[in-house]
């Protein structure tokens, strides 16, 4: 920008403009040139300003608001819904866990396992007794899965490998890697024994991976109905994983489930009629307000599209003027001022919403039953909406000072977290490799980065020192000196250069604005016009502009003839 700065230094003196010598320009050109600095500037200037300048109301101002209203008034909606979800499923995989594993205590999964031959044959049959005995020992309204006049099986799945010999005191063995599975499978309320079901099952300890039982219950969500909202159904398919792949001795227990959601078939409410009506009207009344809201975001996309497109063509305007004219080529950064961030940022915001919202309505229709995926949407959405707040916030000089220096700092900040972060990644796959064996919080690269980001926020640091294994002295005094280096590498010095490139923009961008000099190149050539909102300038339809310059011309010729002629008389 150095390079051009000669250029625009006549721009501050008071000898003429290059675009008002009548040597180098016609009238025309000089009009076309205001005019396309005061676009230019009027695109620049706040709602309030233009409102001022034109008359215009401030149509995307007023829609942002009642958008961030209604926006957040879905999102809380629809968060207290799936609240209730999340609750069921939750609540259901704990009655699961305490109904099938044997001796199950609340919060000992990490630890729960069987060591004993005798202890996996007991917990499976457990599990195939609880299950055959369901209906008698829950408290809740869980049901087996029915298909036609016959009950959906449990299976019993053990996957080992197909042939092996394994001698460990003779250091010796041979195995066939091909792993085979066998299943059986066990009917609820029939032979509830494993010893009566299955009297010729046998577990191949030797070469077994693992044993898998999967069933199928049935429950219904109940707490909607205070909620005028029709109760759904819910399969639970759960699965029971007895986990041999280490073949150390120690056999892990886990139990999840897949949740399927569906529509009951037939349902009976006391005052059917009643809340029959208040059922369809709460769905017609939400459906309604979630139309409204796509509505209102595509109202939105559009205003932002049109504002970017306009942004967009005045940027090419500017740069063949500047071409043109100037014979100097428009750097980036110009370039990108015509192409507001916040736009884009709205524009995304109104498609994830539009999204999120046509999700929600077919969730609430119950031909979906995806809740993360629609919570994804609705919420990076509202995120971004409440977000985009702060580009109205940035009209007042105090706030605007603080987004300008984000906006400045962030290409500085980003380089500085490419290179950091090559710092921190060689961090982590040292401390994953050499730490790992004698650190619970180094066992994976997931969890050496949360542990190292830990400690540049400064949690946890005892408990990571303390909790390191003193079986090795030489990896013992590794964990020190690697310990000791990343803190003091990343909290006295990286995080403190971090913050010297914020106080540095800060402080050059509280300059700029004390000053009142112009930054760029566009701001030196906008600066000319002097021309206030409310002058009266500005009050002209955008497409009018060459019209306008027209007739300007057209009287300046008519009052030079007039000259001339006096001065001959």
């Amino acid at each position: 920008m150095e390079d051009r700065s000669d250029l625009y230094d006549v721009y501050t003196t008071n000898a003429p403009h290059p675009w008002e010598d009548p040597q180098h320009q016609c009238l025309e050109d000089q009009d076309n040139v205001e005019c396309l600095r005061r676009k230019i500037k009027y695109y620049f200037m706040n709602p309030c300003e233009k409102y001022h300048a034109r008359g215009r109301k401030p149509w995307k101002l007023i829609l942002q608001i009642i958008k961030i209203a209604f926006i957040t008034i879905q999102l809380v909606s629809f968060g207290l819904s799936n609240q209730m979800v999340v609750t069921f499923k939750e609540e259901n995989l704990m009655t699961f866990k305490h109904l099938f594993l044997k001796d199950y205590a609340d919060g000992g999964m990490d630890s729960y396992a069987v060591y004993r031959q005798a202890d996996v044959y007991d917990h499976i049959d457990y599990i195939i007794i609880q299950y055959g005995h369901l209906h008698n020992i829950t408290v809740g309204n869980h049901a087996y899965e029915k298909k036609g006049d016959f009950y959906t099986p449990l299976s019993v799945c053990q996957d080992f490998y197909r042939n092996g010999t394994i001698f460990p005191g003779n250091d010796t063995f041979e195995i066939d890697a091909h792993v085979e599975t066998e299943c059986f499978e066990v009917y609820p309320m029939y032979n509830p024994s494993l010893q009566e079901t299955l009297p010729h099952f046998e577990l191949h300890f030797k070469r077994m991976l693992s044993v898998k039982v999967t069933f199928v219950l049935k429950a219904i969500n109940l707490q909607t109905v205070r909620h005028r909202e029709l109760p759904d159904c819910y399969d639970f398919t759960v699965i029971i994983t007895f986990n041999n792949q280490a073949h150390s001795g120690r056999i892990k227990v886990d139990l999840e489930n897949d949740v399927d959601i569906n529509e009951c078939r037939d349902w009976k409410v006391a005052g059917a009629c009643t809340f029959a009506e208040l059922t369809a009207r709460n769905i017609y009344l939400t459906v309604l307000f979630d139309c409204f809201i796509i509505i209102t975001c595509i109202t939105s996309l559009a205003l932002c599209m049109r504002s970017v497109i306009n942004g967009i063509q005045l940027q090419l305007a500017y740069t063949l003027y500047s071409q043109n004219r100037c014979g100097q080529k428009v750097p980036w950064s110009d370039r990108l001022e015509f192409v507001n961030g916040w736009y884009i940022l709205i524009i995304a915001s109104d498609i994830l919403t539009i999204v999120g919202s046509i999700l929600k309505i077919e969730i609430q229709s119950k031909v979906l039953t995806n809740y993360d995926l629609c919570s994804i949407f609705l919420g990076i959405g509202t995120m971004f909406v409440w977000t985009g707040v702060i580009r109205y916030m940035g009209y007042f000089r105090k706030y605007n000072i603080l987004i300008l220096t984000l906006r400045a700092a962030f290409p500085n900040v980003i380089r500085f977290i490419c290179c950091a972060g090559i710092i921190y990644l060689s961090y982590c796959l040292c401390g994953w490799v050499v730490l790992g064996p004698y650190h619970e919080k180094f066992r994976t690269l997931n969890t050496v980065s949360e542990c190292l980001f830990s400690l540049i926020n400064g949690d946890d640091m005892y408990p990571t020192f303390k909790n390191m294994k003193q079986k090795s002295s030489l990896v013992w005094v590794f964990s020190r000196v690697y310990l000791y280096s990343f803190v003091s590498l990343f909290i006295y010095m990286i995080l403190s250069l971090f913050i010297t490139i914020i106080t540095d923009t800060y402080d050059t961008i509280k300059q700029q604005q004390l000053s009142g000099i112009p930054t760029s190149e566009l701001h030196k050539f906008m600066s000319v016009c002097k021309d206030l909102p409310n002058s009266g300038m500005y009050r002209l339809e955008e497409n009018s502009c060459f019209l306008n310059c027209c007739v300007t011309r057209c009287r300046k010729h008519q009052e030079t003839h007039q000259e001339r002629l006096t001065s001959e008389a």
